[in-house]
């Protein structure tokens, strides 16, 4: 099996193909990082983000 891992392009893609827009996404964000923060940042990592950006995402997500 090639590379399983999923890009952050590749889940962006699925979120708006579902019909998410930006600030639904932001939502997404927000509730991930107040009920599991810790899963937030694995999940963030999982996706290849570099650290910068993780936490930017999760400074935006509070």
């Amino acid at each position: 099996m090639q590379n399983a891992m999923m890009t952050k392009t590749q889940w962006v893609e699925l979120f708006r193909d579902t019909g998410l827009d930006e600030a639904m996404m932001s939502k997404w964000h927000q509730l991930f990082e107040q009920r599991y923060p810790e899963q937030h940042q694995a999940f963030l990592e999982w996706l290849q983000i570099p650290s910068e950006e993780v936490t930017q995402i999760r400074k935006a997500s509070r």
